[in-house]
């Protein structure tokens, strides 16, 4: 990292400690976000919206127990909503990074609104089907998709920094108070009125975001660089996500989770039809009671994380998942059901919120979008697939073993931790380093001008060697985490004190892009580089463009690179 990015204190940095400090020890409490206007509206907003979706679930459950004619169909209906967020959370990612996100979620919740009013309208008809039942909760998982990374990253938009992981817990409150009292009255909407009546509460209820998100005007954050394409910004996400090993193991461990632990939704409906013999109403009941064990597991999330690791807490959340299925599936009680499923939605916004708040405490903020869709991927994908696979099993096997079988899932995913244990909840300062100053150069380029080749000369003594490699691999992680190409290290071979950082970009742009994204945390990275180094000046830096000359035949002779500068400043690589 060269010299003028150095991390300096600043008042992110203490504000960054704060949360920290809050997230980890649970000082900070869940309701100070409501302090923030736009916030507390907004959740507020979604707290209805979470309950006509989860009304509209129970009907769409229940709907499809009355005209499909086997178990995997049934099934197939928590897969529909699941499955859109697999496929689409990437693109969905880099439009929410790179655009307006009110209005992204703004395009969203009205997709939602127009598919739930046609949903409930053919139900009305009398004309739905079941895969036009599976086809109208596919297009709302699609606007859950869309609208998921917009929401989750927006958040650091409405509250202060230090108020972010009470946000967060917070968020998990509003949407489990709707899981634990939306299904029940669920119930009551169908069992009195019918699945059309569930249809159109859901619609209605999307009417208050949108007033809500169409009045918010938040600060126009002035863009000094072209939006990346939607192609480069995936790509882009994927490899920063490739390259941070922190977000690479929730990734495994949020699949492993939502394979295994869907399966309580997945089935929920054979179980209070099979295993209990209820209706509409138990049914209600027994998703009540998994968000009521939601809700307690949020205000304990704090507690339990100042007692136990990350990765002990992430454990215990996959057995006990893994416990409470198994005994759900061996209950012919709707008490008992209810009781282990209290422990299974504990366990369910444990497991999830400590993910997501790993995922968001290891992202900055201009690839948090893409950071937290790729996670939703990776879970979201673990529940279609389980969702398909649980439904299959109960078809074959029955219900009470598909649980069993998915109480054993859980168990091997609590094992995963061995080789892909998470980090400790912390928060580093992920805020731009902001002391890079594009340079100058000699030649006439343009933005899209390329490829611009970087080297860096090193003088290191031979005792430095094996730190200085060491400390090399970590910045060759950082360079191809923020877009660098190609990167090697060279050793010279008259003058081994001589070593040579080399690596490129495919156009000035996306240089100046790459140079942008460094961040304060990476600053501890050039330190130990630069107190390595020997020589009397700083390290020397060269940027150079790359020129072809079999385009040119009847030109002179030139050189196959042109010097961008014939030196640039050594602190500004």
């Amino acid at each position: 990292m060269p010299d003028d990015q150095r991390a300096q204190p600043t008042a992110d940095v203490a504000a960054a400690e704060v949360a920290a400090e809050g997230l980890g020890n649970g000082s900070a409490s869940p309701f100070l976000p409501l302090r923030q206007p736009i916030f507390r509206a907004v959740w507020f907003a979604s707290l209805a919206s979470y309950f006509g979706g989860m009304i509209q679930s129970v009907g769409a459950a229940w709907l499809m127990t009355s005209i499909a004619t086997s178990a995997d169909i049934v099934a197939l209906v928590q897969a529909s909503t699941t499955l859109p967020v697999m496929m689409f959370s990437l693109a969905a990612g880099a439009v929410s990074d790179n655009y307006d996100r009110r209005k992204v979620m703004l395009v969203a919740q009205c997709f939602m609104f127009a598919v739930s009013i046609a949903l409930a309208l053919t139900a009305w008809l009398g004309v739905m089907t079941p895969w036009l039942l599976l086809s109208f909760t596919f297009l709302i998982g699609c606007g859950t998709a869309l609208n998921g990374p917009a929401w989750q990253s927006s958040v650091g938009e409405m509250v202060p920094r230090p108020d972010l992981p009470a946000a967060i817990t917070l968020n998990s409150v509003g949407f489990n108070i709707a899981r634990s009292v939306g299904p029940a009255l669920g119930g009551i909407v169908v069992a009195a009125a019918g699945v059309v009546v569930a249809f159109a509460v859901n619609a209605v209820s999307y009417i208050g975001l949108i007033v809500v998100l169409a009045r918010w005007r938040p600060p126009v954050v002035e863009r000094l660089l072209p939006r990346e394409t939607l192609g480069i910004a995936m790509s882009a996400g994927l490899r920063y996500v490739a390259m941070s090993p922190n977000i690479r193991s929730v990734l495994v461990r949020g699949a492993a989770f939502g394979f295994g632990a869907i399966s309580a939704q997945a089935l929920l409906p054979l179980v209070a039809r099979d295993l209990v013999k209820g209706g509409p109403l138990t049914f209600g009941l027994l998703l009540g009671a998994f968000g009521i064990g939601a809700i307690a597991g949020a205000f304990l999330s704090a507690r339990l994380r100042a007692a136990f690791s990350t990765e002990t807490l992430v454990r215990g959340s996959f057995i006990a998942f893994g416990l409470a299925v198994a005994v759900t599936g061996y209950s012919t009680m709707t008490g008992l059901s209810m009781a282990a499923l209290v422990i299974a939605g504990a366990s369910w916004v444990l497991a999830l919120s400590t993910f997501n708040a790993t995922v968001q405490l290891s992202a900055p903020r201009w690839v948090v979008g893409r950071a937290l869709a790729l996670y939703q991927m990776a879970t979201f994908g673990g529940m279609a697939a389980g969702s398909w696979v649980w439904g299959a099993a109960s078809a074959a096997y029955g219900t009470e073993k598909a649980l069993v079988l998915a109480a054993i899932a859980l168990v091997i995913g609590a094992a995963l931790g061995l080789r892909y244990a998470l980090p400790p909840l912390e928060q580093l300062n992920l805020d731009p380093l902001s002391r890079w100053q594009e340079p100058k150069v000699a030649v006439d380029i343009e933005p899209r001008s390329g490829p611009i080749i970087v080297t860096i000369e090193y003088i290191i003594r031979e005792e430095d060697v094996v730190p200085f490699l060491n400390v090399m691999a970590e910045r060759r992680r950082i360079r191809r985490r923020d877009g660098a190409r190609h990167w090697a290290l060279l050793r010279d071979l008259t003058d081994p004190q001589l070593w040579i950082e080399r690596y490129d970009s495919p156009t000035w742009v996306e240089y100046v892009r790459q140079n942008q994204r460094v961040t304060q945390a990476d600053a501890a990275i050039g330190d130990r580089v630069r107190a390595l180094h020997q020589g009397a000046e700083p390290p020397r830096v060269h940027r150079v463009i790359e020129r072809q000359t079999d385009s040119l035949p009847f030109a002179p002779a030139r050189p196959t690179q042109d010097m961008a500068s014939p030196m640039t400043d050594p602190r500004s690589a």
